[in-house]
C-alpha cells in the first residue's frame, strides 16, 4: 500500500508541475520569489519561444515576459525601456513584469549590447471590457450546427447561433453575423466577443442582438459538383487546401452570391427559431482578413440587409480576381466602386497595421486598406480607419472590440427602422490619409 501511495505521489508531481500558467499566476510567483516559477515559466512557454525572445502572457493590463538570453536583455515595449529583466538563479532565464495601456495594442522586443532580438508587433491589452464582469448575465451558445446549403451545392457549413440573457421573444432582437465564428465562442480566446457582447449589452451600449457564428463551408464530401470543382481548380492553381480554396471562394469573391447563401439560408433558419428584426439598421456583420472584405461585401451587395460593418485585417487585394468570369471584379477594385458607383448607406469600422502582409500574387494590405479608407471619406461615407503598427494578425482588432462595437452601434433607437448615416464632422475636416516610406532601410 505504502508502494503504492509514493507511485501516485511520484506520478503526481509531473503532471502538476506540467500544468500552464495564466499571466496573473506567474506574476504572483515573480512577485514572491517563488521557486515554483522557473517550473511555472517551462510549462506554460515553448523552448522555441523563450529562445526566440517571443513568450509573453497577458491578462488585462498585466503582462509577463521571459526570454533565454547569455546576458542580460533589455525589454522594450512600444520602444520604451521597462525596469531591468530578473535572471532565474543558476538559469539563462530573465523575465520580467510590466503593467499596460489596455484596448490598444503595443509591441515589444529585447535588446543586448546594441543589438535587438525578439518581440512581437502584435501584442494585445484587453480592456475590462473583454472579461465577463460580475453580475453580468450570460447568454446561451447553441451547439454546433450545421447547415448543408443548396446555392453552393451540398457545401457543408458549421455555425452557433448565440441568445443573449435580455432576449425576449416577444420583441425583435437585433442581429450580428461574424465570419470565421468558431474563433470568436471561446471566452478565454483570444477574440472573447461573447464577454464583450454581454457586458455591452448590459450597459445598454449596443442593443439586445441574437449572434450568429459562422465558419467557411466545406465542400469535400460532394465531388462532381459545379462549386467542388470551381474550388478544386482553385485549389490546384494556387497551391492551396481545398478548404482554403473554399473559404477565399466564399469570401473573397465580389459577387452576391455568399450573401444569398447568409440570407436565404443560413438567416432564413435562425429566423424560424427566434424573433429576430428585419431592417438593416438592426444589422450587423463583421470578420477579419477574407472575412473583412466578406462583410464589407455583404453591406454593399446588399444594404437591405446589413447596414454596420466592421472589418479586421481586410483583404481588399487581387484574391479572386476573375477567378470567377460571371464576376470579373476583385477585391482590390473596392476603392474604386466606392468613388464610382451609387453611394451606400452603410456604416464601416476598418482596422488594419503597418506591417500587415503583402505579396506580388495579391498586393499589399496596409496600401489597400488606406485607399480604402481614403475612397469612404471621400464619398463622405460614416466610417472610422484604426491604423497602427501590427501584422496580419487579430490582436489589434480583439483590443478594440469593445469600443468598435460601441462606435458601431452608437445613437441606436429600437424604434426606429432606419437612419442615414453621415461622416462624422470631426472626420469631414480631417485631411486625407497619408503615406510615409518608413522600412527601405531597415533590416
Amino acid at each position: 500500500m505504502k508502494k503504492l501511495l509514493s507511485l501516485l505521489l511520484i506520478l503526481s508531481v509531473p503532471v502538476f508541475a506540467a500544468e500552464k500558467k495564466t499571466a496573473s499566476d506567474l506574476i504572483e510567483l515573480a512577485r514572491t520569489h517563488s521557486p515554483a516559477l522557473a517550473d511555472a515559466i517551462a510549462a506554460t512557454f515553448s523552448t522555441k519561444d523563450l529562445e526566440a525572445g517571443t513568450a509573453w502572457a497577458g491578462q488585462g493590463a498585466a503582462f509577463f515576459f521571459a526570454t533565454k538570453a547569455p546576458s542580460t536583455p533589455t525589454l522594450l515595449i512600444d520602444d520604451q525601456p521597462e525596469p531591468p529583466m530578473q535572471q532565474l538563479a543558476g538559469t539563462g532565464l530573465y523575465y520580467a513584469t510590466a503593467q499596460l495601456k489596455t484596448s490598444t495594442l503595443h509591441a515589444f522586443h529585447y535588446s543586448i549590447a546594441g543589438t535587438s532580438f525578439g518581440g512581437s508587433l502584435d501584442l494585445p491589452a484587453l480592456g475590462l471590457d473583454s472579461y465577463l464582469k460580475p453580475g453580468v448575465p450570460s447568454g446561451t451558445l447553441s451547439e454546433k450546427l450545421v447547415h448543408t446549403s443548396k446555392i453552393y451545392d451540398g457545401m457543408k457549413s458549421d455555425y452557433w447561433i448565440y441568445v443573449p440573457a435580455q432576449y425576449d421573444p416577444h420583441t425583435p432582437a437585433a442581429l450580428m453575423v461574424f465570419q470565421d465564428g468558431q474563433g470568436y465562442i471561446n471566452r478565454s480566446g483570444n477574440n472573447p466577443a461573447l464577454n464583450v457582447i454581454d457586458n455591452l449589452i448590459a450597459q445598454k451600449k449596443i442593443p439586445v442582438m441574437i449572434v450568429v457564428f459562422i465558419n467557411p463551408g466545406d465542400v469535400t464530401d460532394t465531388p462532381g459538383t459545379p462549386t467542388y470543382k470551381f474550388v478544386s481548380a482553385y485549389s490546384e492553381k494556387w497551391h492551396r487546401t481545398l478548404k482554403d480554396s473554399m473559404r477565399s471562394t466564399l469570401y473573397d469573391t465580389v459577387s452576391d452570391r455568399y450573401d444569398r447563401f447568409l440570407r436565404d439560408e443560413i438567416l432564413s433558419d435562425v429566423e424560424s427559431k427566434y424573433n429576430i428584426r428585419k431592417d438593416a439598421y438592426s444589422r450587423a456583420i463583421t470578420g477579419l482578413s477574407s472575412g473583412g472584405i466578406c462583410s464589407f461585401n455583404a453591406a454593399w451587395q446588399m444594404p437591405d440587409q446589413f447596414s454596420r460593418v466592421i472589418t479586421w485585417i481586410g483583404s481588399f487585394t487581387a484574391i479572386q480576381w476573375k477567378e470567377d468570369p460571371q464576376n470579373s471584379d476583385g477585391g482590390e477594385d473596392y476603392p474604386e466602386k466606392i468613388l464610382r458607383e451609387s453611394h451606400r448607406n452603410i456604416r464601416v469600422w476598418l482596422q488594419d497595421g503597418s506591417n500587415d502582409q503583402e505579396n506580388d500574387r495579391y498586393g499589399s494590405w496596409p496600401l489597400a486598406n488606406i485607399r480604402m479608407a481614403n475612397a469612404l471619406k471621400l464619398k463622405d461615407y460614416d466610417f472610422h480607419f484604426s491604423f497602427g503598427k501590427g501584422t496580419h494578425n487579430n490582436g489589434h482588432g480583439a483590443a478594440e472590440f469593445p469600443e468598435e462595437l460601441t462606435w458601431l452601434w452608437r445613437d441606436y433607437d429600437p424604434s426606429k427602422t432606419e437612419q442615414t448615416y453621415a461622416i462624422d464632422p470631426a472626420e469631414k475636416f480631417k485631411p486625407l490619409f497619408r503615406v510615409t516610406i518608413t522600412n527601405r532601410d531597415a533590416h
